[in-house]
Formats: C-alpha cells, structure tokens, sequence
C-alpha cells in the first residue's frame, strides 16, 4: 500500500518524531510507513487521518492487485 505521509508531514512542518509522539508510536514505525515497509492497522491509518484532519483514502492510496486475466 503506498501513502503520502511523508509529503504531508513535511508540508505541515512536522518532524518524524513529532508524529511518532502525537500518535503514541516510535519514530521507526513513520519511517518504515514513509517507505512502504510497514503497513499501519485500521486504527493507526484513522490516527493518522485524524491527526491531519484528512481521509484516509488522503493519506493511503490502496492498490488492487491486478489477476491474471489470461484464459
């Protein structure tokens, strides 16, 4: 799942470690969601959201996996 977390975070002016504390988690668990590593429960992406005053569909582009449509 991609996001734009980090795009948004820098354009309000806010450290990693700043969110990390908003949000009650470790700065290593924004870095590893800014880099696509890690992706967050439904609970931290609406923290997340909130936090920003945004949707989630905002912050987190979901990507269907496409199926192999050959017959």
């Amino acid at each position: 799942m991609k996001n734009r977390l980090e795009e948004i975070r820098k354009a309000k002016g806010i450290k990693q470690e700043e969110l990390a504390f908003a949000l009650d988690v470790s700065r290593q668990t924004i870095g590893s969601l800014e880099n696509g590593r890690y992706n967050p429960s439904i609970i931290l992406a609406f923290k997340i959201a909130r936090y920003f005053a945004l949707s989630i569909e905002d912050v987190f582009i979901y990507e269907e996996e496409q199926k192999d449509e050959t017959v």
